[in-house]
């Protein structure tokens, strides 16, 4: 590939992890070296101004460059399953999605494959609002180079800790990467529709888990006293064990009603408005996808 796009995969530093792999001829640290999907569909389980009426047109990438030892989508984020594609490819998938109604494009896991979206977003630009949904262990320089193209920004916040961080993500530095990036996806403005359809906008995502409601307390104390009033945060208690947790027993259970409850009434506390909440029945393995390839 000779194109510009691609020059940064020849050394690939596009994450936090710089593994600096030649993605041209084989997998970086994130499990891939081209475009990788393992599915794309009308999802409908997103944040209410997300999904909205048709749901959200959704890509999986293959590939992650954490290592989540709960991770519920294990198999696409390990890179052990997805089809590989081309950005002329990707570029058709945008526009059958939007045919189909996407009331949005939603961008799964994109960081390690932004050269490749760059391309595609060059062959065809979605005339609906492009959603970049991560885990927020990001580096600026490379959202930058892709924050022309996306209107919505769905972050993961995980952790606060870096001993959490470290034993459960392998990444001691994640809670350092994902606020400053989560303080730069903040700038977007705040855009509803009248129905209540988000146009442009960020919503902060946070998954409870078991025994870490300390923890989470004091990831909405940093939300609350850094993040822009018009920023979203949705609080989930969609946790399942899920993944290689062998080695983590206490990941071996939902959250309770207790901790979910107490998390919750944190936000209420700190004055945080704009909140998505989740119905505890969330918790279940129906909400996984089946992975088409």
């Amino acid at each position: 590939m000779n194109d510009n796009f691609f020059e940064n995969l020849k050394n690939c530093k596009l994450c936090p992890v710089e593994c600096g792999v030649n993605r041209e001829e084989r997998a970086g640290a994130c499990g891939v070296s081209g475009l990788k999907i393992a599915k794309y569909y009308l999802h409908p389980f997103e944040e209410p101004c997300i999904s909205f009426k048709n749901g959200s047109g959704t890509i999986f990438f293959s590939g992650c460059n954490l290592r989540c030892a709960f991770c519920q989508n294990y198999e696409v984020s390990r890179a052990e399953r997805g089809k590989e594609i081309t950005p002329y490819q990707l570029a058709d998938i945008f526009k059958e999605l939007e045919d189909n109604g996407a009331e949005n494009i939603s961008l799964v896991t994109p960081s390690h494959v932004v050269p490749y979206l760059q391309k595609a977003f060059s062959l065809y630009r979605p005339k609906i609002p492009v959603v970049y949904n991560t885990s927020s262990y990001e580096k600026l320089e490379t959202l930058k180079r892709i924050d022309e193209y996306v209107d919505i920004y769905l972050p993961d916040m995980k952790f606060y800790s870096p001993t959490l961080s470290k034993r459960y993500l392998g990444k001691e530095d994640y809670f350092e990467r994902a606020s400053t990036a989560i303080s730069f996806m903040s700038n977007k403005p705040l855009r509803m529709t009248d129905t209540g359809k988000m146009l442009s906008g960020v919503i902060v995502r946070h998954l409870i888990m078991p025994l870490c409601v300390s923890d989470s307390k004091s990831l909405l104390r940093w939300f609350a006293r850094e993040l822009p009033k018009d920023a979203y945060l949705s609080l989930m208690s969609q946790y399942t064990p899920f993944g290689k947790i062998d080695a983590f027993p206490e990941l071996s259970r939902p959250v309770t009603a207790r901790e979910y409850d107490a998390v919750v009434q944190t936000a209420f506390d700190l004055g945080i408005e704009r909140l998505f909440l989740q119905e505890r029945n969330s918790a279940k393995t129906a909400y996984i996808p089946q992975w088409d390839f």
